[in-house]
């Protein structure tokens, strides 16, 4: 007489993150970094001898109607601890690799697109207010490589990663909330600093959803679900 297996209870959200983020967590950390540091030598390569002339992007009465806020160049800052949950999260090293290819393939898009079309934003950055975090971003990114914006189509794109994420791992609905508000208000950061103008916003959100759709299609060739 075989006895019913007793089905095992499901592992609580908290340690199922925790369990994924100490998983390869050296390799996931060191790999995160790695890729930030080729990204940005090659973004200010870009930003600081562009090829073509520059186009100064056209502002929307959106834009004139978002005043500058300099408390949200904070939530501009998040982005970078944003962009790296997803792939802490990350379960097993093909679904690693998988995601590091798709948030790779997208930075490239982007990079390509300031290649050939460089463009800025209409807002000097000397009419920033005295701010700490405005002099740190006066210095460093001087309001160009405007369209698409990166910060947009980034967070935008780890904001659906993350999503699927929070879902399969059976988070509570106020974390999958969270991380919407938390997208929501880095995209309002661009503008809200005047680092972009809309248009850029709107590019960066066609990036994003772009690259949404694919990256299911490349993760199911990649792994073996």
């Amino acid at each position: 007489m075989t006895l019913p297996i007793k089905p095992q209870p499901p592992t609580h959200w908290r340690s199922e993150c925790a369990g994924r983020i100490m998983h390869l967590w050296f390799f996931k950390a060191t790999g995160t970094a790695l890729f930030a540091g080729i990204f940005f030598y090659s973004y200010f390569a870009l930003l600081q001898s562009p090829v073509y002339p520059v186009t100064v992007m056209p502002t929307t009465w959106v834009d004139d109607h978002i005043a500058l806020w300099p408390p949200a160049f904070y939530f501009y800052a998040s982005l970078w601890l944003y962009t790296a949950l997803v792939p802490a999260l990350q379960k097993s090293l093909l679904r690693l690799m998988g995601y590091g290819c798709a948030m790779g393939a997208l930075c490239l898009t982007g990079l390509v697109t300031f290649l050939f079309f460089p463009t800025a934003v209409p807002f000097s950055p000397d009419s920033w207010p005295a701010d700490a975090g405005f002099s740190i971003l006066r210095k460093v990114d001087m309001s160009g490589n405007a369209c698409p914006s990166l910060h947009v189509a980034t967070a935008s794109f780890t904001a659906v990663c993350m999503h699927k994420l929070l879902r399969d791992m059976h988070c509570p609905t106020w974390l999958q909330v969270s991380n919407w508000v938390w997208c929501a208000l880095i995209v309002y950061s661009t503008m809200g600093i005047k680092q972009h103008v809309m248009w850029d916003v709107a590019a960066g959100l066609v990036l994003a959803l772009v690259f949404a759709y694919l990256y299911p299609l490349l993760e199911r060739r990649l792994v073996d679900k």
